[in-house]
């Protein structure tokens, strides 16, 4: 790498607010902090693969984490049926089972190689990619660069940007467009998104919609969830999900002050399960009797609050209830998504910090089938409403299941973004065998 990129790596890195340390270790610690590092796999990470990579075509996916992994599956799927090999990179524990769980031999799938050139080159070296496709907002300067001076074109799918990184990123638009210009397509989320990275200098972009709207609702295991609904029998049910630091404690609130009138169980599902510990002593400081799903509890009448602390069961969270408050929206910035809540038939209450699905709650408040909560008591009002008024949670519940089905359409939009850079791999992918009959 040129001292040029060099330069461009680093200041990227300061400008995102990472570490940049050249310090291998250092930055491994960054990379893999709580506990989402695999150590008999860790090797991935310096670029070693663990896994052969198979002959014909190959495109190179990555997603971040879980939400980004779930995003390009129906992606990944329709670029199996067209008999081109995909691996897939993401970055914790977690999404590397969903990745073995929902797509088990139509990908195969390594940890990202750390952002740093030697990790980075091992990795294309070996399994040479005809094409990268990355999901949403990840921009990793060692790897953009690399890719870009091995002409490797990278495409970035359901792109958003939020208003902070489009802050940074506008503060340094020689670096940027240093970046972004090494893009080959950016299929943006909304028309907002795809703005900004055209002001940032990428070039083409065009729009699709969301991808999470395109995927299937999430799992569940219908034995266990047959089994809790046997437990909570009558009693009328809410929950807080995607929850961050407060934001449990605020569920807490709300259920002291409506369990005298409403009688009610209240679920809770941290964004990090690995809290658990911590939110559950604070519910007991509130007062409040708490089941953990990790210890098999038994949902008995005297229980005030379900805590959710596993990953991979929001399909049956959300399937127990036809309420559901979306976190990191009242004490925390940013949002999480609501539309699998929406899509599961749930009545969705929200506080006001969801820039990261801007659109989404936009859709789904004009549709009726949101509404926004300022405070812990504007949302014990909220509750306390759905839960009592059947007309009202009926009519929202419905409004967001239309909501979600007419903002479908991501998935065609973006596979025929996409038909210039996979058409030749199609048609390259199905000769290889009628090549190697002939040999």
């Amino acid at each position: 790498m040129s001292s040029r990129m060099a330069r461009i790596g680093l200041s990227a890195y300061r400008l995102a607010g990472t570490v940049a340390s050249p310090v291998v270790g250092l930055y491994i610690t960054y990379r893999t902090a709580k506990g989402k590092e695999d150590r008999a796999r860790r090797l991935e990470r310096f670029g070693y693969a663990s896994a052969n990579r198979p002959q014909g075509p190959l495109v190179w996916f990555h997603a971040a984490s879980v939400g980004e992994t779930n995003a390009v599956i129906p992606l990944i799927r329709e670029i199996r049926r067209r008999d081109i090999n995909v691996i897939l990179t993401t970055g914790t524990i977690t999404s590397a089972r969903l990745a073995a769980e929902r797509l088990g031999n139509d990908a195969i799938h390594q940890y990202v190689p750390l952002d740093l050139k030697p990790a980075v080159g091992r990795f294309l070296d070996y399994w040479q990619p005809d094409c990268a496709i990355i999901a949403e907002s990840e921009i990793w300067p060692a790897t953009v660069l690399e890719l870009g001076r091995r002409r490797i074109p990278q495409i970035l799918v359901n792109a958003r940007m939020s208003d902070r990184s489009f802050a940074r990123w506008r503060r340094r638009p020689s670096l940027a467009e240093a970046l972004f210009e090494n893009l080959a397509l950016v299929i943006a989320q909304s028309d907002l998104d795809a703005e900004r990275f055209r002001d940032l200098g990428a070039v083409p972009v065009i729009t699709s919609g969301n991808l999470k709207v395109d995927t299937d609702a999430p799992p569940y295991d219908g034995a266990v969830f047959a089994r809790y609904k046997k437990q909570i029998g009558d009693r009328k049910t809410w929950a807080a999900i995607s929850t961050f630091d407060g934001e449990e404690n605020a569920a807490g609130i709300v259920h002291r002050a409506l369990r005298d009138r409403d009688k009610q169980l209240t679920i809770i599902v941290p964004r990090h399960p690995e809290r658990a510990d911590e939110i559950e002593a604070a519910l007991v400081k509130q007062g409040l009797k708490v089941a953990r799903r990790t210890r098999d509890d038994v949902l008995t009448p005297d229980i005030d609050i379900f805590l959710g602390d596993t990953i991979g069961e929001m399909g049956l969270y959300l399937r127990l209830t036809e309420v559901a408050f979306v976190g990191r929206s009242l004490f925390a910035e940013g949002g999480q998504n609501p539309l699998e809540p929406a899509m599961l038939g749930c009545a969705i209450l929200s506080g006001g910090n969801v820039q990261n699905f801007r659109e989404a709650y936009q859709k789904l408040a004009r549709s009726g089938s949101a509404r926004m909560v300022r405070d812990t008591e504007m949302l014990a009002k909220g509750v306390h409403y759905l839960l009592t008024n059947d007309e009202a949670r009926g009519k929202m519940i419905q409004a967001g299941i239309a909501t979600v089905h007419e903002m479908r359409g991501a998935l065609s939009a973006t596979l025929k973004g996409l038909e210039p850079y996979i058409n030749p791999l199609t048609v390259k992918a199905r000769l290889l065998p009628k090549a190697a009959a002939q040999a």
